[in-house]
């Protein structure tokens, strides 16, 4: 699998990007270990040999930020994105291979979800709470985050449990929860990896749109943390670019990578949208 997946050149340029993004934000915390949020400058002082990518309105070093904000946004990625397509696949999993009752109960709780917006949603918890930690904004995200996944995976699930392998299953006596995951689940593990490409995406740009808000993670940076600082500090009007152009740049390389990650499973999946065929 990998080996065919690494013959496509937009996977390969797409994982390698986003590789390359990933250790700059494991890594680059570990050599610079310099507090981000201690001031080392002026407003807005001009990128030089020292400050690669200057300071920010209150003088943080922008580049040392910007790392810490990499791996930090990348983490509440991740969290949200396992646990909304945690939620999605046990939910649609449930309501597609169950049906009847639980079907109509959970599909109309997903499509009371859809109908309201999620921003709406995530203000709504993110202001309720006391603190926002990393974990937590992750958290949030997540279980804000599933509806559509489990939608999908319903779908998939109400087509599998008529197949014949899941006919011998239940005659020969296997138990439903290893019916589920042994005969079903398998099935559906290449949606389920897109699914997850898709939530992490989703999940990181949901935070920044919180920190944009003013609903960011306490007393740590993010990209959206960023923009926010840079937005508030008038970085445009000022003409600093270095402050709100690095973030924007990084926001968008990884969705785009996420994006083309996910496009390149889905073209070697499914056979239809291959080019050679």
């Amino acid at each position: 699998m990998l080996r065919s997946l690494l013959k496509n050149s937009r996977f390969t340029f797409s994982a390698v990007l986003l590789l390359i993004i990933v250790l700059v934000g494991v890594i680059g915390p570990l050599i610079r270990r310099a507090n981000p949020l201690f001031a080392v400058g002026g407003r807005y002082d001009r990128p030089d040999s020292k400050l690669w990518l200057g300071t920010d309105a209150i003088g943080n070093d922008v580049f040392l930020q910007l790392i810490h904000g990499i791996g930090n946004s990348l983490y509440i990625g991740l969290v949200a994105g396992v646990i909304a397509t945690l939620i999605g696949v046990i939910i649609g999993l449930s309501a597609g291979y169950f049906g009847g009752l639980l079907d109509e109960v959970l599909m109309g709780m997903t499509n009371v979800f859809i109908t309201i917006p999620t921003i709406v949603i995530l203000v709504l918890l993110s202001v309720t709470l006391n603190s926002r930690s990393t974990v937590l904004l992750g958290v949030i995200i997540g279980v804000t985050s599933w509806p559509w996944t489990a939608r999908a995976v319903r779908s998939q699930a109400a087509s599998l449990r008529s197949r014949e392998h899941v006919d011998v299953a239940r005659l020969s006596g296997i138990s439903t929860p290893r019916i589920l995951m042994g005969e079903i689940l398998p099935y559906m593990a290449s949606y389920v990896v897109m699914a997850f490409v898709l939530q992490m995406s989703s999940g990181i740009l949901n935070e920044a749109g919180l920190s944009l808000l003013g609903l960011g993670p306490d007393n740590s940076i993010s990209l959206g943390k960023l923009l926010q600082g840079a937005l508030q500090g008038e970085a445009l009007r000022t003409g600093a670019y270095w402050a709100i152009l690095p973030p924007t740049l990084i926001l968008a390389l990884i969705s785009f990578a996420l994006l083309m990650v996910q496009s390149s499973l889905d073209e070697y999946f499914n056979p239809r949208l291959r080019r050679n065929t």
